[in-house]
């Protein structure tokens, strides 16, 4: 074979592997990076925080996570891919990147990365004050001294909301129709009986009637001093448990109950309906008490006993009957 036929088969034959040599150890693209620190709106480190970047396929898909510096960094990304970097952490807001591309070897820093504390919308249920002075009314109907006699009328809660009209008619009802007051009413009249006071005549029918006189003297009373000037004037018939400070200032919290009261603006002022409450009740006991029992006395002097009554119930009620209160310290 002549010379140069022979060089040209040579020629012919080393080339393509020559081309496919090059091919094979031909260089992947440089990878490059991306670094961070995640920090708060004053420039205090997040450590913890969660770092996630992601790219068009699934292997694109890398987490990392802030040290105490709240430093981050990935490497060996590809160049020329679209990726996004995500930030969360515990009580801050999601921190979004916008597009990142890389080139080959490039190191990419995000320099601060400053996280916005998470914004909690809550809802809170307006609730009236009627519907909170209606859920202390039903707390105070439960309350009973040995859980037998009603202690309606003590207030235990420090943040008690004024009475409307209707609930002040609802804790008379309830306080004139209880068993156990009208059981009280009858043991009253029995000791009347036997001390024949008021003067009516002895034996059933005279019971009948001092239980009767007994019975509409308190129904009268609690209905005009606690419900129906109450009403009128805006006090509160109840008694505000003070509980607390020196026994002097206690003491004469409770022996100023009868003569102070508290109004439905919240404001200490004298009590009329109480007073009022006891003399209208002693004026009306003139229509049906015995006519030797009739007469100034037994307004006044009606008035002057339910008001010691008072001062020796109010006494107890703010030394002693919370002990024995059955619900005295439930949350209205």
């Amino acid at each position: 074979m002549p010379f140069h036929r022979l060089i040209l088969s040579l020629v012919l034959c080393v080339s393509p592997l020559v081309a496919w040599s090059q091919q094979v150890v031909a260089p992947e693209p440089q990878t490059g990076g991306i670094i961070g620190t995640i920090t708060d709106v004053t420039d205090n480190a997040v450590e913890g925080a969660t770092v996630t970047i992601d790219g068009p396929a699934s292997g694109d898909r890398h987490t990392a996570t802030t040290n105490e510096t709240g430093f981050f960094v990935f490497d060996s990304l590809r160049p020329a891919v679209v990726y996004h970097v995500t930030v969360s952490a515990k009580g801050f807001d999601n921190w979004t990147s916008p597009d990142i591309v890389l080139t080959a070897g490039q190191q990419l820093d995000l320099k601060a990365i400053q996280l916005k504390l998470l914004v909690v919308e809550t809802t809170v249920a307006a609730v009236l004050p009627e519907e909170l002075a209606l859920q202390q009314v039903r707390v105070e109907e439960t309350q009973r001294v040995l859980s037998i006699f009603p202690n309606f009328y003590t207030v235990y809660d420090p943040n008690a909301v004024a009475l409307t009209p209707k609930l002040k008619f609802r804790l008379a009802f309830k306080a004139s129709f209880d068993p156990v007051n009208i059981a009280a009413t009858a043991v009253y009249a029995g000791i009347n009986q036997a001390a024949d006071t008021p003067a009516y005549q002895q034996g059933a029918k005279g019971y009948g009637q001092r239980f009767g006189a007994a019975y509409a003297d308190s129904l009268t009373d609690i209905f005009i001093g606690g419900a129906i000037l109450p009403s009128l004037l805006h006090q509160d018939p109840r008694y505000f448990y003070q509980g607390t400070g020196t026994t002097k200032s206690r003491l004469w919290h409770a022996i100023s109950a009868p003569f102070i009261c508290k109004g439905d603006n919240g404001q200490w002022q004298f009590n009329i309906s109480s007073i009022g409450g006891d003399l209208a009740s002693g004026a009306l006991s003139n229509l049906y008490y015995p006519d030797s029992d009739r007469g100034v006395g037994l307004v006044f002097g009606g008035a002057a006993i339910a008001t010691a009554g008072r001062i020796a119930n109010t006494l107890a009620q703010e030394f002693i009957l919370r002990k024995f209160t059955s619900n005295a310290n439930k949350k209205n």
